[in-house]
């Protein structure tokens, strides 16, 4: 397992860097990543599991989106995934690549593929990821904190239901 760096990059750190994951190609309209198959992948009939091959086409499409985003404004997320897998695979490298459908505003809707070593189609789909603010993500953050200190004031003195109770007795 990587150790923590000081500057976090993509590639060093997190899950992209727990499975392997290397990046072979990185554009704004197209991406392609490597992940090795390993025991470590397998699920229990010593397959790839599935969840890391739509983690490898996850990492690629939104590694591409944040290739199209403005770092000191917005960031990105994968919002939807939808993928079929349609063989297994047990050896060599899995090869994953996404590549722009269409954008929408914010949002840009990713083909994304992966393949063994054969050239075949392991898994198939397709990937939606969203860009959002910086200044959104500290509304939503405010408001929750609100929601949250309103909710704790709310229990700590009496809150609307004690105050609605309260009005019913005085008349």
């Amino acid at each position: 397992m990587g150790e923590w760096t000081n500057e976090w990059t993509r590639e060093t750190n997190g899950l992209m860097s727990l499975l392997g994951i290397k990046v072979i190609e990185s554009g704004t309209e197209r991406v392609e990543m490597h992940m090795p198959i390993s025991a470590d992948l397998y699920q229990p009939d010593r397959v790839v599991h599935g969840g890391a091959t739509i983690a490898l086409l996850e990492s690629a499409a939104s590694y591409g989106a944040s290739n199209n985003a403005d770092a000191s404004k917005e960031t990105v997320f994968g919002v939807n995934v939808n993928v079929s897998h349609r063989k297994s695979a047990t050896h060599g490298m899995l090869r994953g690549v996404a590549q722009v459908d269409r954008r929408e505003g914010p949002k840009t809707f990713w083909n994304v593929a992966a393949y063994d070593d054969e050239g075949d189609i392991v898994s198939e789909g397709s990937v939606l990821t969203l860009a959002v603010s910086y200044e959104r993500l500290a509304e939503k953050a405010a408001a929750k904190k609100a929601r949250v200190t309103g909710s704790a004031t709310e229990r700590a003195g009496g809150g609307a239901h004690e105050a609605a109770l309260a009005g019913k007795e005085a008349r």
